[in-house]
């Protein structure tokens, strides 16, 4: 599934971002899900590079997907609004880090000579992933980049992105909103 919305600033650099991202409400009600199905989440993993196109991802991995996506949700709007962190998002995000080694380990090619590569078999790929999304999380929310991680200012907006300037909207679109809503009141105001 596309989502309705172009990349928010920052997605494009930080994975968990646009992971964050992947829920997305938009005006007049409309929600849309871009993990809510086993075959989105596949098609978003593949796409980052986090599974291969025939990873065959079940209901039960994209629920432990989405449950992840909810907790690093809760960990960037903490952020955002200086609020304490729910320990429920924190121990979420630490047990996807514990889950899998991400150090490369190092191997031997008979041919090539010695190469580092991460392992992850076939039956691990969904802990890689939610590995990855995890560091990414919480690189993001301790890096140089946490200060400017904000959320978007359009109501019902639910994104999140990386401040550069004064902008505080995730796309054209919702700073759209925004500027008519300002015009839209400033003419009612009278």
């Amino acid at each position: 599934m596309e989502s309705p919305l172009p990349p928010a600033p920052g997605a494009d650099t930080h994975l968990a971002l646009d992971f964050a991202n992947t829920a997305i409400a938009l005006p007049g009600g409309q929600y849309v899900d871009l993990l809510g199905s086993p075959a989105s989440v596949n098609e978003w993993l593949t796409a980052h590079n986090l599974a291969p196109d025939d990873a065959d991802v079940q209901e039960m991995c994209a629920t432990q997907l989405r449950a992840l996506r909810e907790h690093v949700r809760s960990l960037f709007a903490a952020r955002v609004t200086g609020a304490p962190a729910l320990p429920a998002a924190l121990d979420a995000v630490n047990d996807a880090l514990t889950r899998v080694p991400t150090a490369e380990l190092l191997h031997w090619d008979d041919k090539t000579g010695p190469y580092r590569a991460a392992p992850c078999p076939t039956n691990e790929v969904l802990e890689h992933a939610l590995a990855t999304i995890a560091a990414g999380a919480a690189d993001l929310l301790t890096g140089p980049e946490a200060e400017a991680l904000t959320a978007c200012d359009a109501t019902p907006c639910n994104r999140y992105l990386i401040r550069h300037g004064r902008r505080h909207w995730c796309s054209t679109r919702c700073g759209d909103r925004v500027r008519a809503a300002r015009a839209y009141a400033r003419r009612t105001a009278t």
